[in-house]
């Protein structure tokens, strides 16, 4: 086991939390992974002519896309499940709040970006956060976002039904490197974390040694239709009168 000291994860924690992580990243895609939430023909007759490019560099766009929005949605449970590792009193539970530290009373929601919630989720999240330091005055509650505008840690002031509510102090609006410090006691954490994660993700992809995975989307949609635009038609509208047996 190589040594990444980062001193507030242990080396064989971290190696593990990256290699789970690198063993689930999406990079495979057969036909039916391809059309689970049933893929768009139009959308794409338009990209491939509107962009003239070929249909198959339009459906190569299309499964990157959706490894990209899965491998996107892993790297939110990377962010929020490695601080089960700081120390025993983080936990990450399966219901309620994404991080919580019962006893230092904090409860954490996270998320991507500080623009991924609409007025009505962040509202509701507010509200449910509201309800919490109401019933508990030493109560924290922190909207943890990992890509903020800048490095931050202020009241949360949202507006609901067109008002703005005044700041509560133990709702916070926290950058993800701020909330390393809260958690670590360093404010250097995150960035710490950062520059030797290339490291050890390199360490545990050289230690599976795996080939790369197949993509057989083409393969497959070839089966159905040896003309592409056909057999993405095909992969959704076959039951729709007039397709059956459809040639473009």
């Amino acid at each position: 086991m190589k040594q990444y000291n980062l001193g507030f994860i242990s080396d064989t924690d971290l190696y593990n939390h990256v290699l789970e992580t690198v063993k689930a990243y999406s990079c495979e895609m057969d036909l039916k992974k391809f059309n689970k939430n049933l893929i768009d023909p139009v959308k794409l007759t338009f990209d491939t002519i509107v962009y003239d490019q070929s249909y198959k560099e339009t459906i190569e766009f299309e499964v990157l896309r959706q490894l990209d929005k899965t491998n996107s949605n892993l790297i939110g449970y990377f962010h929020q499940n490695i601080f089960k590792y700081f120390s025993k009193d983080w936990q990450v539970p399966k219901k309620g709040y994404d991080i919580q530290n019962p006893k230092e009373k904090i409860f954490v929601e996270m998320k991507n970006k500080h623009n991924t919630m609409n007025s009505s989720s962040g509202a509701k999240t507010y509200m449910k956060m509201q309800g919490v330091v109401i019933a508990d005055s030493d109560a924290q509650c922190f909207l943890v976002e990992i890509i903020a505008k800048k490095s931050q840690n202020i009241p949360w002031v949202v507006t609901i039904d067109g008002e703005k509510q005044k700041p509560i102090e133990n709702i916070r609006r926290v950058s993800i490197d701020k909330f390393y410090e809260i958690v670590t006691k360093d404010k250097l954490a995150f960035q710490k974390l950062c520059s030797i994660l290339p490291t050890v993700i390199k360490d545990t992809v050289d230690s599976l040694k795996t080939k790369n995975k197949e993509n057989t989307v083409f393969e497959e949609l070839t089966n159905l239709s040896p003309d592409l635009l056909t057999s993405l038609y095909l992969l959704s509208f076959e039951k729709y009168e007039g397709f059956k047996g459809l040639k473009f």
